[in-house]
């Protein structure tokens, strides 16, 4: 990994200097545009509307118009603004790791220490492991302001930058006022659904159908030479009902799911029990064979 972004944890009278990474990437197939005519690849050019001349991105600066007047920002600017210059991610608070909710979570990172500061970055860790709670931080980077959280995950420490108050949108669905009966059966066999499906989540369980199926097809199409029938490769496509599909009464919908999880835990067990079985009946093959 390299590392795109320096500066230091600022947590109380400590300064921990560390060095932050990309925490997630993206395995999604890269696709590029084409004319449909002709295969031809689309580019995008940065074209200026006074002189009509393409311009190089490191020619390029950013600027703020208020309607009638344009006011240009050199990177000079940007690297002139006090909070950018001081690279500090500053601890502002501790709070309960409940309190924050996930739909604030934005981008996340990993922290790395620098050589001298491995004894301060290890303290703040244990701080945090010891108190159940997460440390709340600003900074800025490239050119924003940010809020994060800071918390440790598999003995790293990790910064999540969070969205501010007014980045989150005030939902109003007036349907939801709506009374609603739900009756003591419902309640019930919604509950045996949720106990049917009640797990640990182990994030390896699950995979990307749209991508693998996206990768599938590409590599039909590789294999061919030319392009190739999308129905040829995936089989038919289901066939889409009416009107948003049929209304399926509430009870109903909850039973057949439960009924169909029991099939399949009960479908699950006889196939595992099955294993042994065949195991000794090839051993004793085995011994007759001897």
């Amino acid at each position: 990994m390299r590392s795109i972004w320096k500066g230091a944890i600022s947590f109380g009278l400590v300064n921990v200097p560390i060095k932050l990474y990309s925490a997630t990437e993206s395995h999604d197939v890269s696709l590029h545009q084409v004319h449909n005519k002709d295969g031809g690849r689309i580019r995008y050019q940065r074209r200026c509307e006074v002189c009509e001349k393409v311009v190089a991105y490191e020619d390029i600066d950013k600027a703020y118009d208020d309607g009638s007047h344009t006011v240009v920002l050199t990177d000079e600017d940007f690297k002139s603004l006090p909070a950018e210059y001081t690279r500090e991610i500053e601890v502002l608070e501790f709070v309960p790791d409940d309190q924050i909710d996930p739909i604030r979570f934005d981008k996340s990172y990993f922290l790395e220490p620098e050589d001298q500061s491995l004894k301060p970055y290890v303290l703040l860790r244990k701080a945090l492991e010891d108190s159940d709670r997460t440390a709340i931080v600003t900074f800025a980077m490239r050119q924003k302001t940010r809020l994060a959280a800071l918390r440790v995950r598999d003995g790293v420490l990790i910064l999540q930058t969070m969205l501010w108050d007014d980045e989150v949108r005030e939902v109003d669905f007036p349907i939801l006022d709506e009374t609603v009966r739900i009756s003591a059966k419902e309640r019930d066999m919604a509950a045996q659904l949720v106990d049917s499906l009640a797990a640990d989540f182990q994030s390896s369980d699950f995979k990307d159908d749209y991508q693998e199926q996206l990768r599938t097809l590409v590599e039909a199409k590789l294999e061919s030479g030319d392009s190739i029938d999308t129905e040829a490769t995936f089989g038919e496509k289901p066939e889409e009902e009416a009107d948003g599909g049929e209304v399926v009464d509430l009870m109903e919908a909850l039973k057949r799911s439960v009924e169909r999880k029991k099939a399949v835990s009960a479908s699950t067990a006889k196939k595992a029990a099955s294993k042994p079985a065949k195991k000794t009946a090839a051993r004793k093959k085995t011994a007759k064979g001897a």
